[in-house]
């Protein structure tokens, strides 16, 4: 008897079989990639969030190395009772700002007829740490405030001083603290310790 041969190409069998595999591939492929992306994603978001606290941290060593002992007068022409102003805690009450000061190297490149040095505060509002300074060091309003840092859930200030850390500051006209410790729990960073020196700190 004569075999039949087989027709060239694939039977239905076959085919469905490698349509399955096909589809099962790419469902492993698809969840690869999808992953890739969501784990990028994540990154991107960590890495954003490290560069507004590492900004935010900049500006706030730079202000407090450039502090000076000068005290202001607000609106009203009351001088403030101390030459830098330091807030025990995260929330302080009656509108108090976190940290106050006149700090040095006011940049004037128009040569205006103003001080070298500006008043400076910080402000935690809303869970927002704000920056704001003054046009002018006696009998002026803050600016409108610079958003430096958001998600902060809660913050503490300590200052060293004479070899000792204290929870407030009240150093009067003629000290600043010799550092400070700012302490942070942040939104996506967990707790963040920052040692600020001021100038006439020991190394």
């Amino acid at each position: 008897m004569t075999r039949r041969r087989r027709a060239a190409g694939f039977t239905l069998v076959e085919m469905l079989v490698a349509l399955l595999v096909f589809v099962l591939l790419s469902a492993v492929g698809v969840g690869v990639m999808a992953y890739a992306v969501d784990n990028q994603g994540v990154i991107q978001s960590r890495m954003d969030r490290l560069g507004e606290f590492q900004r935010a941290r900049a500006l706030l060593q730079a202000d407090l190395a450039q502090a000076a002992v000068r005290r202001v007068r607000g609106r009203d022409g009351m001088a403030a009772r101390d030459a830098f102003v330091g807030s025990t805690g995260g929330t302080p009450s009656g509108g108090a700002p976190l940290l106050a000061l006149v700090r040095r190297g006011f940049a004037n490149p128009d040569e205006e007829p103003r001080a070298s040095m500006q008043y400076v505060e910080y402000r935690l509002v809303d869970g927002q740490l704000e920056r704001a300074v003054r046009g002018a060091l006696d009998g002026a309003m803050t600016g409108t405030p610079q958003v430096l840092l958001t998600g902060i859930r809660a913050a503490s200030v300590d200052y060293h001083y004479r070899g000792a850390w204290n929870r407030g500051w009240a150093g009067g006209l003629e000290a600043l603290p010799d550092a400070v410790r700012l302490e942070m729990e942040l939104e996506g960073l967990g707790r963040v310790e920052q040692w600020l020196l001021l100038p006439g700190a020991g190394p």
